[in-house]
């Protein structure tokens, strides 16, 4: 009979414990941590993909990375929740690029082609694009926040968690939490703004949920 497997505990603490086991190839241990953190992890994922179908996809993806890569983790460089979430973060942005270089062929087909719907496909690719290029804005400007500022703004503002959970998660002071965020925000919102120069406007960001 399969042992009936509880939710455990998502401290981080309990999250290292779990990551250390899965990377000795316990798969009972791996269940465990799926269970902990699929919902976390398919919100970041589906925040950034909005469409179901495919974030479910890409969240599996996201936890055979994590067996894969279980034995390579290290607790000094961050707790495994926020080191799941920067995995899930790749592997969504990867997927944009990939649809984005179809897109992009299916533009250059659809200009080759010259066919009477020319001008409704060309309208719905270059929405497309647009949209696409926000995202990979996005990207840009979070690859040059600090370590400690991208892990609080992928917990509290793509990973849905308050300040409060995010604290915990990663075992640092409230207050530090909510300046890493703001701090962050800010910095993105800059950065945004001079890219903006060049393309389309980024999204507009939120200061994530209060505790």
């Amino acid at each position: 009979m399969q042992r009936p497997i509880e939710r455990p505990a998502e401290s981080p603490a309990a999250l290292r414990a779990l990551a250390a086991r899965v990377a000795g190839g316990d798969e009972w241990a791996f269940e465990e941590l799926y269970v902990a953190t699929a919902d976390r992890v398919h919100g970041l994922v589906l925040s950034l993909l909005r469409d179901r179908p495919r974030a479910e996809e890409v969240t599996q993806e996201v936890f055979l990375q994590v067996w894969r890569e279980a034995p390579r983790y290290r607790s000094e460089r961050g707790e495994v929740l926020a080191w799941m979430l920067t995995i899930a973060h790749r592997r969504a942005v990867d997927r944009v690029r990939s649809e984005q270089a179809a897109t992009d062929r299916d533009r250059a087909a659809a200009r080759r082609d010259r066919t009477p719907a020319f001008d409704e496909v060309a309208d719905q690719v270059e929405r497309e694009l647009e949209r696409l290029s926000q995202c990979a804005r996005v990207r840009r400007a979070l690859g040059i926040l600090s370590e400690v500022q991208r892990e609080s703004l992928l917990l509290v503002y793509f990973g849905g968690r308050t300040h409060a959970q995010a604290a915990a998660a990663l075992g640092v002071p409230l207050g530090t939490v909510k300046t890493r965020v703001r701090n962050a925000l800010q910095r993105l919102r800059d950065l945004l703004v001079d890219s903006s120069a060049t393309g389309p406007a980024g999204p507009r960001l939120g200061t994530g949920r209060t505790p």
